[in-house]
């Protein structure tokens, strides 16, 4: 039984989630192919202070209406009696009701969720011994891989699109995802991958 490792926003939910929401509060035309930075400030042309006044005000609304990612929940319901499934997201902790409740809405698994309030999810993947990382969040997913030398999954996106060191692994979807998680298990190469020295 693995433990994985499993970010939230972006990654479960659908990463477009927040571009009508963007729009009708800024009164902008973006497309989700619009946003090549994770950092939305750039595209939005506001403050970082500004954003996060927004944020304070929407991000309850967004998170409960968020849809899921494509075939998130297919894949997750797979693997509920497989594995443990610990989701680690940098959702503030005044968000845990609207996020428990989101999942049950959505009637989705979970042994564990972590809000760290932080996007350096570092100290949360060493506590939770995690195996294998899923991740929509470009420096975190290299990061993760290199400090704990694990398999990480990284969802493309267009805010994403940097190159990534050999233990990260780009996919499509969640069932691309699953797809290499299988492989690695027919080919003993996430037993190595799981099993090497981390820090």
């Amino acid at each position: 039984m693995l433990r994985l490792g499993i970010d939230i926003d972006g990654t479960v939910t659908a990463p477009e989630t927040f571009v009508p929401h963007l729009n009708k509060s800024f009164q902008l035309g973006i497309k989700y192919e619009d946003i090549k930075e994770y950092d939305l400030t750039t595209i939005l042309k506001i403050s970082e202070q500004e954003f996060w006044e927004w944020m304070d005000k929407h991000e309850p609304f967004i998170y409960k209406e968020a849809p899921l990612a494509l075939y998130a929940k297919e894949v997750l319901d797979q693997w509920k009696e497989l594995h443990q499934l610990i989701f680690i997201s940098a959702r503030r902790s005044h968000l845990t009701n609207i996020t428990f409740e989101w999942f049950e809405k959505q009637k989705l698994f979970y042994h564990h969720i972590e809000l760290i309030g932080s996007h350096n999810k570092l100290k949360a993947v060493r506590n939770n011994q995690i195996d294998v990382f899923f991740e929509d969040k470009h420096d975190n997913a290299c990061m993760i891989s290199e400090e704990f030398n694990i398999p990480v999954i990284l969802f493309n996106t267009p805010y994403n699109q940097d190159p990534v060191p050999s233990n990260v692994f780009r996919v499509d979807h969640w069932r691309e995802a699953k797809e290499k998680v299988e492989h690695w298990f027919s080919n003993d190469k996430l037993y190595t991958a799981v099993n090497s020295e981390k820090v």
